[in-house]
């Protein structure tokens, strides 16, 4: 934290009549004095070009560049703060597919606290590499989140090590509300707060801080529609949960005892988003903030492409949890999203297999001033007479207008098109 101070406050409960709940702003000012220094208070800017966009005020906290590059070093910082020299000595124990890993072993080992960390044995490499280059153990077992948790809960009971959970600890979910302590000193009358939920951890820290320090500011969270956990404990309700979704980083089956009921308690509505707006929402943020944010670091951002009108007008906080996204899966993404917008379409079109339609085709493309990407012929595989061919080939436009003139011109000269394009 800076210089800026904020006004002292308790329990969250006191005179609200409320029943009490595992983290008070009280907590999450203990965190922020215990973990300050060790872990970066990131940036919360303002966003000129969506503020236009969505016709709001939109604010952008930077958590995607926390060293590890994710905000998960606050909640694992404090937790490890908190061992007494016997448990550092012995040693800690997490289980994590991502950023909670890096965290907790980045600061074990700033700290010389021996640590394991168990990954599903589906873990990606460069994940796994990213985990054993901050000094731990790692142990790769079993084929789900679910079994790796238990394995790691048995073996570090048969070890000694303290277990450090990603989400439902007290003092991991204080560390978390450190971020509205920042966001609330830096930009102060904030209307919303718009918090990704996995397993609950951010989205209760974050709600205990600031629903104490300004009650009548709204907290919304946002999950995947693939994977509606909190949403599901918090109103009753059993929405399946399945899928690979690009916020694999909130893809929680099963939220906190601790967190639910906080979130039940603070938070004012949750938004599901689907993949489109999640691909969406990490495309604009590089192309327009020029910074790189993973699936779940983008939700805040999906939650207003999918409900523009809840957030019009308001001064609108949002948090970029992380920023860890494979390389190849963000080129994915940007790539379809190109799609989308009609920048980049495939065609099908049906020609006979002589020489000189494909210079044809080829000329009216460039006549019109778009880009050929990719080409080639199908000629087995088709239902076309042996004399015919499907010409697939793949433009590059300006915007979909473009792409409609140059649909035009080609069934102009009479070719019959088809496209295709990412939905």
């Amino acid at each position: 934290m800076n210089s800026k101070q904020l006004d002292d406050g308790g329990s969250l409960a006191s005179g609200s009549g409320a029943r009490a709940l595992a983290v008070t702003l009280a907590d999450v000012k203990r965190a922020a004095e215990t973990i300050a220094g060790a872990v970066v208070d990131t940036d919360c800017g303002r966003s000129r070009t969506l503020s236009e966009m969505f016709g709001a005020d939109i604010w952008l906290k930077f958590e995607n560049l926390q060293f590890t590059g994710a905000f998960k070093e606050r909640g694992a910082l404090n937790r490890l703060m908190a061992l007494s020299a016997e448990e550092r000595r012995k040693g800690v124990i997490a289980m994590s597919a991502g950023n909670h890993a890096q965290g907790v072993a980045y600061h074990a080992n700033r700290l010389g606290v021996p640590t394991v960390i168990v990954m599903p044995e589906a873990t990606p490499t460069v994940k796994v590499e990213n985990t054993r280059g901050h000094g731990a153990q790692v142990i790769l077992k079993g084929p789900t989140l679910e079994e790796a948790s238990a394995f790691a809960h048995d073996y570090g009971h048969e070890h000694g090590l303290t277990f450090v959970h990603p989400y439902d600890d007290p003092l991991v979910i204080a560390g978390q509300g450190t971020i509205a302590l920042e966001m609330l000193r830096d930009v102060p009358d904030l209307d919303v707060l718009v918090v990704p939920i996995g397993g609950g951890g951010l989205i209760s820290g974050i709600a205990a801080a600031a629903k104490a320090l300004k009650p009548e500011i709204c907290v919304v969270g946002v999950q995947a529609k693939l994977y509606p956990s909190m949403y599901n404990a918090t109103r009753g309700m059993s929405l399946p949960m399945r899928g690979d979704t690009l916020a694999e980083g909130i893809a929680v089956k099963a939220p906190g005892k601790l967190t639910s009921p906080m979130v039940k308690e603070l938070v004012d509505d949750i938004v599901l988003v689907s993949e489109p707006e999640l691909e969406r929402a990490v495309s604009l943020l590089l192309a327009i903030e020029k910074t790189v944010v993973e699936g779940a670091g983008a939700a805040g951002l999906a939650a207003l492409i999918a409900e523009p009108g809840r957030f019009a007008g308001q001064k609108v906080g949002l948090v970029l949890c992380g920023g860890n996204i494979d390389t190849r899966l963000l080129a994915s993404v940007l790539t379809r999203e190109l799609a989308r917008e009609g920048r980049l379409s495939q065609l099908t079109i049906d020609i006979p297999d002589r020489p000189g339609q494909l210079a044809a085709v080829s000329a009216i493309i460039a006549e019109a001033d778009a880009n050929v990407v990719e080409v080639y012929h199908q000629r087995v595989f088709t239902d076309l007479p042996a004399k015919g061919t499907e010409l697939h080939i793949v433009i590059e436009t300006r915007d979909r207008d473009h792409l409609g003139r140059v649909l035009r011109q080609l069934e102009e000269a009479g070719f019959a098109v088809e496209v295709k394009g990412a939905r």
